[in-house]
């Protein structure tokens, strides 16, 4: 055991049992059982995370801290641009770098189709749900021209990550389909591209199918305010087939032809500035990002930071998995040697001085810190603001932030008064036992999105009794959220009265049952429908009708102005003089 006088260490977010029984200079069975006492069975060769190790740490008397991380100085979009739009203006040190092009469009016009012919690698069959969930970047080469494209999603649920993908382009594809025309989605692409200028070149997509009508489509587009070359515009098009490969040159000739005249230039001499496109956590790499360099040359070694992740530059690899030594302007590049996986659109710039590392760490630690209690205080407000609100706990972790994002914006246009979503956490990476803990603390369930659990959390979700559910496909996710929430509204009920009886005669009084004799005053009398006994007015008791019989038959139902027998069932006392209505009772399922 360690001395009365606790001995400091620090630890990462994740560390296997063994390297943490080493720092603590115990032996592994030590840890082990000291892990068990916390309800928690890892093997020598598993992984705890910060929190765990922490709490354990702490039990044998050590002081926890967590691995310094330097955060930076603040980097943001708006910053990169005014750095790049002052470098352009210089001219110093200038060259040409390739064009950064994002390919737009409805769903289902052939985008990611497009992508894949242009690139010549299945992109279409490797995504779950038949739609594009997440960005990615790749380079192509057209007469000895590098050009880049960047992919967005298609889909209505994505628009956040569409108008990223479109604000970090230098040039514009819209795709629209001949067959279809202009649709939601592009007419909402069509807005941003015109309100923020971006050089435009449209692809007329499916032009070999029978029902094409490019006429119409460049009439829609010309009404829309996307006026092209042929008809007196700016805007060059090409009439493409993305499935035959008809028309895919003629439209890269385009894209470089409007690379040409808008000259785009960088200074390549420069520390590196970039912007993180997509991040994950890989099982044997770690925090991987996918990085779009904007100017600068990226290279292996360099000291880094992408908003709350540092890093050294361990590995550079090209969109196709090749190792580099460096990545210079529009290159899209994966990037591992990072702290954490960063947020989407994070820059990533190099760090020059590392004096303060451990008091910026601590600023920006202290800082998520104040604003997540601030959030809790929010929640907790609005609880108690909201008692009559039914909420639905969970804890959602996902592969990649564009997914989560994703995810939220799709769960946040759920409108109700009386249930609500309350996220307990989220994240990126998969289930770790601090998920399950947080989540059994908050009687939570778990969802992830292609992410997997590992085996301490699965162990730990099993004794806790807390449930998990992975999904492929955002959609799955999504329906079984809204089916929980669904199922937490209170039912509809739904009454249809049938007509009333004026009762003239009791012939018989059971335990709970009583045959009555009576008149229809209004409507009807159904057997096997619900029974409202009323008294001057009041109503005084409830029932069954399990018997009707007119002239002595049994019969389904007895109209008006005729006299029947009646078998009530229930425990009220009828009299003669009493009404019955008949009536029915249908519960109703509600929808979101």
């Amino acid at each position: 055991m360690p001395d009365t006088i606790a001995k400091k260490i620090s630890l990462p977010r994740s560390i296997t049992v063994k390297k943490f029984s080493e720092i603590l200079s115990l032996p592994i069975n030590v840890v082990i059982t000291e892990l068990m006492k916390n309800g928690i069975l890892a093997t020598i060769n598993e992984r705890i995370d910060f929190e765990t190790a922490s709490i354990i740490a702490s039990d044998l008397g050590y002081e926890v801290s967590e691995e310094a991380v330097d955060t930076g100085t603040e980097m943001t979009i708006e910053k990169l641009n005014e750095i790049i739009k002052k470098e352009k203006e210089s001219g110093e040190n200038l060259k040409s770098r390739p064009p950064i092009v994002t390919i737009l469009g409805h769903v289902d016009h052939g985008k990611t189709t497009l992508l894949d012919t242009i690139r010549k690698a299945n992109v279409a069959a490797k995504e779950s749900g038949g739609i594009t969930q997440h960005i990615s970047a790749y380079q192509v080469k057209k007469k000895g021209q590098l050009i880049t494209f960047v992919d967005t999603p298609g889909h209505e649920a994505f628009s956040a990550m569409r108008e990223r993908g479109v604000s970090i382009a230098d040039i514009a594809v819209l795709v629209v389909a001949a067959d279809d025309g202009v649709r939601p989605q592009t007419k909402e692409v069509i807005e941003y591209l015109l309100a923020k200028k971006i050089p435009t070149v449209v692809a007329i997509n499916k032009i070999d199918k029978p029902e094409a009508n490019p006429q119409r489509v460049k009439q829609e587009l010309a009404d829309h305010g996307i006026l092209l070359e042929e008809w007196g515009g700016q805007v060059l098009v090409s009439k493409i087939s993305a499935k035959q490969n008809i028309g895919i040159d003629d439209l890269l000739d385009n894209i470089l032809l409007v690379a040409e005249v808008e000259d785009f230039k960088a200074n390549y001499k420069r520390e590196p500035l970039g912007i993180v496109l997509e991040s994950h956590l890989d099982p044997q790499k770690g925090p991987v990002a996918t990085v779009l360099v904007k100017t600068g040359t990226l290279k292996e070694g360099q000291d880094i930071v992408a908003g709350s992740a540092v890093g050294r530059v361990r590995r550079i690899e090209d969109f196709k998995g090749q190792r580099m030594n460096e990545a210079g302007p529009s290159a899209p590049v994966s990037i591992i040697g990072l702290s954490t996986a960063p947020n989407s659109n994070d820059i990533l710039q190099m760090v020059v001085e590392k004096t303060g590392a451990h008091s910026r760490m601590h600023t920006g630690r202290l800082q998520k810190t104040l604003e997540h209690e601030a959030l809790s205080a929010k929640t907790l407000m609005k609880t108690i603001a909201d008692e009559k609100i039914q909420r639905f706990n969970i804890l959602l972790k996902s592969d990649v932030q564009g997914s989560l994002e994703a995810i939220q914006q799709i769960l946040g246009e759920i409108k109700s008064d009386e249930v609500a979503l309350d996220y307990i956490g989220i994240g990126v990476g998969n289930i770790t036992e601090s998920d399950v803990r947080l989540a059994a603390s908050a009687k939570a369930i778990v969802y992830g999105f292609n992410v997997d659990t590992t085996p301490v959390a699965k162990r730990m979700a099993e004794a806790s009794n807390v449930e998990i559910k992975n999904y492929k496909v955002i959609y799955e996710l999504v329906e079984d959220i809204k089916n929980k929430l669904v199922a937490m509204l209170p039912p509809i009920v739904e009454r249809t009265d049938f007509g009333k009886l004026q009762v003239l005669a009791i012939f018989k009084t059971g335990h709970g049952d009583m045959i009555i004799g009576g008149k229809i005053s209004s409507g009807k009398m159904a057997n096997g429908s619900l029974i409202e006994v009323t008294r001057n007015d009041n109503v005084i008791g409830k029932g069954k009708l399990s018997n009707l019989q007119e002239n002595k038959v049994n019969v389904d139902e007895c109209v008006s102005g005729k006299e029947c027998g009646v078998t009530f069932l229930g425990e009220t006392k009828i009299k003669v003089g009493d009404v019955l209505l008949s009536y029915k009772e249908e519960v109703k399922k509600r929808a979101l």
